[in-house]
């Protein structure tokens, strides 16, 4: 197979995580600007979004800092999200993602996460590299699943609900792959809408291969994407008739 050095693609910007230790790192997003009379509501997601990001929680002081707000109008925010069980006040004073949050996260898109799973996790374990599955929301990709290999010790990984440009990397090229053709749409987008995959390099992450493949769903759902990344060639290239075949059995699971 001929090297893919020369498409210049990529995956997403990710970090190096030993397996058994949490060494990645949760991309830093801007809340959005919040009109005036929304603007507690807007501070009051960003929180719940900080917390749900972290393992360890945070403390009230530290979510008062990152949003900057008086830690007062923190402790109310917190103590609000608590009461209606989507974060919970540990023993150590740090709040962190309660089952209601869960519950909540279930229903988006009939259970995606969930249903896709299985599909996701025999491929990473089988191909020993990280797997993904991503949406289009708007003008970004969101990962909505990421799974690492279990006996693999050392792998590239980055956090569900990462949000990037949809222009970037394999996923994005994938993602727009699977809608309308566009006037002035990159080379990549077409080829990848005509032999139903694409392969990319270097895009956002260096030294970075990454393949993604559509997921075909009923029409009006979310445009879907398996997406695997490696720093080795030759597991992005030997995995496309099995990251195919995974994106085809999603398309039944999820139809």
């Amino acid at each position: 197979m001929r090297s893919v050095k020369a498409l210049r693609g990529g995956s997403h910007p990710l970090s190096h995580s030993h397996h058994g230790d949490d060494m990645t790192q949760t991309p830093t997003e801007s809340p959005v600007t919040a009109a005036p009379g929304s603007q507690t509501l807007a501070r009051g997601l960003h929180a719940l979004q900080l917390v749900a990001a972290t393992k360890d929680g945070l403390t009230i002081q530290q979510v008062a800092d990152q949003i900057g707000v008086h830690r007062t109008i923190a402790y109310r925010l917190l103590s609000t999200l608590a009461s209606y069980r989507l974060i919970a006040k540990a023993e150590d004073g740090r709040f962190r993602a309660a089952a209601g949050l869960a519950a909540l996260g279930a229903s988006f898109d009939n259970n995606i996460r969930e249903l896709s799973l299985p599909t996701l996790r025999g491929l990473a374990d089988k191909l020993g590299t990280t797997v993904s599955l991503l949406v289009a929301e708007g003008a970004e990709q969101v990962a909505i699943a990421v799974i690492v290999p279990t006996r693999v010790s050392y792998q590239l990984s980055f956090h569900e609900g990462s949000r990037y440009p949809l222009d970037r990397g394999a996923a994005g090229i994938a993602l727009l792959a699977s809608m309308a053709p566009q006037p002035g749409e990159r080379p990549l987008v077409t080829r990848a809408r005509e032999q139903g995959w694409i392969i990319t390099y270097a895009e956002v992450e260096p030294n970075t291969y990454g393949l993604a493949v559509p997921v075909h769903r009923p029409p009006g759902s979310p445009h879907t994407c398996i997406n695997l990344i490696s720093h080795r060639e030759d597991i992005v290239l030997h995995g496309r008739e099995a990251a195919i075949a995974a994106a085809q059995r999603l398309s039944v699971v999820l139809s």
